[in-house]
């Protein structure tokens, strides 16, 4: 009797499990809700992590941005007793305790090996117009006009763009934002371009989230199409700001004494990348712990070179995308603590964004949206 017991036992237990093996054909997610979990617990680790980066709000819709929508939130499942993962990714190494990197990157010339207004004047055929008004008008207002003339000309917004998305960006410098980024640095853009040109560069190469803040030119979209930009500090409405090393519509110098008025009780320690003329006061505005990487051969290097004396910062030259890539990543290295790679999880934060034209106020950062 003992023996019929256990194999009647044995084909109950069989019937079950071929049971619960239908229920489980018949849905997926339930019969393999380990591997389910893992990925999504990844995906609410990202999306729980606090972020260094400062928010902007959603830009309105306008006739240019309406129709790309604006992403949606991820909404996440779990299961209420998640099995435990196998190992979890290891964190990125962070800078020392109470202490910030601050990474502040010029764009012309720097991020892109070229110059943007150049770039578009010449690809979208205004170079003539360009030629003939340059002597009469101040930069600012010259570029303005030249987008004026691009409109008249029947170039859209979107031809802008796409001109300066056919653009070269070397993946050195791509790669240098993200591993900074990565690292934990807190990165800016100080720029006499706009916000235009940088946010669509940035953005078609997937590193515009990598940036907290654009401190540049305010650009905007207007009601008939056309691409509007005002200066930074307009000397013709304000009083001038004060400084003669720079040009009259931004002082960048300026801008990294409010940059550094933000540290608080935290110590800062800062590296500005840049090559040109306008990138030589804010050098002068850093102290010792800090670093200048000015591009040789430039500008910023050649006044550097006839004003050692004048600078606190270590000076790091560099003379291409892949050498910019190796001295950045090696004075964050003495800057953070463990001195390690970051991993390629942290990455995400520099996912592509889709450009948005904003109307941006004089004197006021661009807060990259994400």
């Amino acid at each position: 009797m003992g023996k019929m017991v256990t194999r009647r036992q044995t084909r109950h237990m069989w019937r079950r499990r071929d049971a619960q093996t239908k229920q489980d054909s018949r849905n997926p997610r339930q019969a393999d809700g380990q591997a389910i979990y893992k990925a999504e617990e990844r995906g609410a680790a990202a999306a729980a992590a606090p972020l260094r980066y400062q928010t902007k709000p959603a830009a309105p819709p306008t006739a240019q941005n309406k129709s790309r929508g604006e992403p949606g939130e991820l909404l996440l499942s779990l299961p209420s007793q998640p099995p435990p993962m196998a190992s979890a990714p290891a964190p990125a190494p962070a800078p020392a305790p109470g202490v910030d990197v601050v990474v502040v990157f010029d764009f012309d010339r720097t991020i892109i090996d070229w110059d943007s207004d150049d770039w578009v004047i010449t690809q979208l055929g205004a170079a003539d117009a360009f030629q003939r008004l340059r002597p009469t008008m101040r930069w600012n207002a010259l570029m303005d006009r030249m987008m004026a003339e691009l409109h008249a000309g029947g170039k859209t917004a979107d031809d802008i763009r796409d001109c300066l998305r056919s653009a070269p960006l070397d993946a050195h410098v791509v790669s240098a934002i993200k591993a900074a980024a990565a690292l934990g640095c807190d990165l800016k853009v100080v720029s006499d371009a706009n916000t235009f040109f940088i946010e669509t560069v940035l953005a078609h190469h997937g590193v515009l989230r990598c940036f907290s803040e654009i401190t540049t030119n305010p650009a905007r979209v207007d009601a008939d199409g056309r691409l509007r930009i005002s200066p930074f500090h307009d000397s013709t409405t304000e009083p001038p700001h004060g400084c003669r090393l720079c040009p009259e519509n931004m002082c960048k110098g300026k801008i990294i004494e409010r940059i550094q008025s933000t540290a608080g009780a935290k110590q800062q320690h800062f590296v500005y990348i840049g090559d040109g003329k306008g990138d030589y006061c804010p050098s002068l505005k850093l102290g010792e712990g800090d670093y200048v990487m000015p591009k040789e051969n430039y500008p910023l290097w050649n006044l550097i070179c006839n004003n050692k004396q004048l600078l606190k910062a270590e000076v790091h030259p560099w003379n291409s995308g892949e050498e910019l890539e190796k001295t950045l990543l090696k004075l964050v290295g003495k800057m953070i603590t463990p001195p390690a790679q970051a991993s390629q999880f942290d990455y995400n934060k520099c996912e592509m964004s889709n450009p948005a034209s904003t109307e941006v106020s004089h004197h006021q950062t661009l807060r990259v949206p994400h």
